[in-house]
């Protein structure tokens, strides 16, 4: 690859975003969220993602711009141009989506895209998923573009590299995870919410979203240091952990914002009642390093299908109703 023909500019870009990867060490999921959001940015696209194979399917494990709400999206491999990339080991690029067969029109449509480059993820010489970059537009996408979408795949291969350690598992375990906490991140919940819905929707079942956000963890990281935050974070999510049901699912969305995705329900007061439960349990007396700290958090939750049957619109609720809670008690956390 003639790297001259990539604008210092774009190179610099590159640079950049290679130094913000070293940064995040070797939190995968993190890093996938990082080069979706850059990666459409260098190339002036509407959207990106990064779709890593699990058995016979492609799931959606980072997502920017267009992209975003289909986090979690499981595709067949076969009849699509990712299927393609995956069994050639190449870059494709599709320039018109609707003129061209290799691509999952309905797919594509659904998404909203009309071009697109496909860059095959290749760890320990497998094919392990693929980056894409997506628009609007057709023709957008141009040989600097597949030149930079190169440089970028090869950055995140060599993250995936070193964060697996045996069986091909265990890199999806590393991209679908949360480094600090150990519990799954923000791709796992909503490839699981989508499973969900769609079974709700066929047994007319219903179940609910749980949105809550930990009271005061700024508070907490200024007065008592990141480790006490990280720490307190930790526990948070182990706390959440033991109030659940194995049926039930508690992921980490970022920060101090966690959600949860319950088995069936009868009810609201199913709901309200796990909520209780979660609560009384993170209040509970907490201690790191000889310094005690009250833990508390926000809680609000949305039902499937009282409050909606759309992602977007069960989610806006959860939050809409946890944001209630937490501008009611102010979210003050004060240190014994």
């Amino acid at each position: 690859m003639n790297q001259k023909k990539i604008s210092n500019h774009k190179l610099m870009e590159i640079i950049n975003v290679q130094t913000e990867i070293a940064q995040q060490g070797l939190d995968l999921g993190n890093i996938m969220d990082l080069v979706t959001e850059k990666t459409q940015k260098i190339t002036e696209a509407d959207g990106a993602c990064v779709e890593l194979i699990q058995k016979e399917e492609l799931v959606y494990s980072a997502a920017s711009g267009i992209a975003e709400k289909f986090l979690g999206l499981r595709l067949g491999v076969e009849n699509s141009l990712s299927g393609e990339c995956i069994k050639a080991k190449t870059a494709l690029i599709s320039n018109d989506i609707e003129k061209d067969d290799r691509v999952n029109k309905d797919a594509c449509r659904q998404i909203g895209l009309n071009s697109m480059i496909v860059m095959p993820l290749i760890c320990r010489d497998d094919v392990v998923g693929v980056i894409k970059v997506l628009s609007k537009k057709v023709n957008h996408f141009n040989d600097e573009n597949m030149r930079i979408l190169e440089l970028i795949s090869g950055l995140i291969a060599a993250e995936m590299f070193s964060a697996m350690k045996n069986e091909e598992s265990e890199l999806f375990y590393q991209a679908t995870h949360d480094s600090l906490t150990g519990i799954s991140n923000r791709s796992i919940f909503y490839d699981r919410l989508r499973q969900k819905l769609s079974m709700s929707l066929r047994k007319s079942e219903s179940f609910g979203i749980i949105s809550l956000d930990m009271d005061g963890l700024k508070e907490i990281n200024d007065n008592l240091g990141h480790r006490m935050g990280d720490a307190a974070l930790k526990e948070i999510a182990v706390r959440m952990a033991h109030s659940i049901r194995q049926e039930d699912t508690v992921s980490r969305l970022g920060g101090d914002e966690f959600g949860i995705i319950t088995g069936a329900i009868t009810n609201r007061d199913d709901v309200k009642a796990m909520i209780r439960r979660i609560d009384d349990e993170i209040k509970k007396p907490f201690e790191f390093e000889g310094k005690e700290v009250k833990l508390s958090a926000s809680i609000g939750y949305a039902l499937f299908s009282e409050d909606g049957i759309e992602i977007e619109v069960l989610i806006e609720k959860a939050d809409k109703s946890m944001y209630e809670v937490k501008r009611e008690k102010k979210g003050v956390v004060r240190t014994l």
